[in-house]
């Protein structure tokens, strides 16, 4: 097994006070094994932002350890989407892991996580994930839940996070980790937002200006939706408002605008339910969603 290499060169255990760069997973393994108490992970594509942190502060304030990973799981991308231009910026990820106390990084390259090429054997979404994105992705949840379990198996976590933002995501992790009896605890931690209401996401880089304001639709239709439901509306006037709002703005072309109960079936007429929006700004595609309560007067 190679040394560990460390974001500052040289090699160290994960005991050290560095951040442990694991490529292989023959390290990871040794990584793992030398790990005590509770161990938390936060499972990314890199491009880390200030909702990646978030999630990875919250890991360290609950967690002994804190491993992190980057990869870009080519099973998730279909034909046509932005895999080859998806940003990368590991020197710079590397700055946010080490500022938020990770201990660890894993981040392999597609022949360490998939050596046979394709994988022979791929996680079923199931029907949850026909909706939504996977209506518009077809095969994206499969892509997402078999790197996930493969990740989950080799980190073996005491709890897994991740954000809010990718709701349908992180249900269908959820359904995936009860269903399959898999011995984790799944975190959802909520959405950061920057100071116009838009979510974070790494590919709010590819927005020119023009499309960035565009953009600001998506959560502004979503606080109409709040302010709907606020206001004892029921669930088609909370639809009706929030989808007034987007059709304000025509440089946004909608996939979906839905209200959902919390497992994303048919909306209640009464109680928690879930905003969720998906649309395309330019050449790029945004998703966004928010927790309403219904209280119809």
């Amino acid at each position: 097994m190679s040394p560990v290499e460390t974001a500052t060169g040289g090699a160290v255990g994960v005991t050290g006070d560095k951040l442990a760069v694991l490529r292989t997973r023959a390290d990871l393994a040794a990584a793992r094994a030398a790990m005590t108490g509770r161990v938390g992970v936060v499972m990314t594509m890199g491009a880390l932002h200030e909702g990646h942190a978030a999630l990875l502060r919250r890991a360290r304030s609950e967690s002994d350890h804190v491993i992190a990973t980057i990869f870009v799981n080519p099973l998730q991308f279909g034909p046509g989407e932005d895999f080859d231009r998806y940003p990368r910026s590991f020197a710079s990820d590397l700055d946010v892991l080490q500022a938020t106390g990770v201990d660890a990084v894993f981040a392999p390259s597609v022949t360490e996580m998939y050596p046979e090429g394709e994988p022979r054997v791929r996680v079923n979404s199931g029907p949850t994930a026909d909706r939504l994105e996977g209506a518009h992705r077809p095969g994206h949840f499969d892509g997402v839940l078999t790197v996930v379990l493969k990740l989950l198996n080799l980190t073996r976590p005491d709890v897994a996070y991740f954000g809010e933002k990718d709701y349908q995501q992180l249900t269908l992790i959820r359904q995936m980790v009860a269903d399959l009896d898999i011995p984790v605890r799944i975190a959802g931690v909520a959405t950061v937002r920057d100071r116009d209401g838009m979510a974070l996401s790494s590919r709010n880089q590819y927005l020119t200006p023009d499309e960035r304001a565009a953009a600001r639709s998506l959560s502004a239709a979503l606080h109409e939706g709040l302010a709907a439901a606020a206001a004892g509306d029921t669930a088609g006037g909370v639809l009706a408002r929030a989808r007034q709002r987007l059709a304000a703005e025509p440089r946004v072309a909608v996939d979906y605008l839905e209200l959902t109960d919390p497992e994303l079936g048919p909306p209640p007429a009464r109680g928690e339910g879930r905003l969720l929006v998906a649309a395309r700004v330019g050449t790029t595609r945004l998703i966004d969603n928010v927790k309403v309560v219904l209280e119809p007067r």
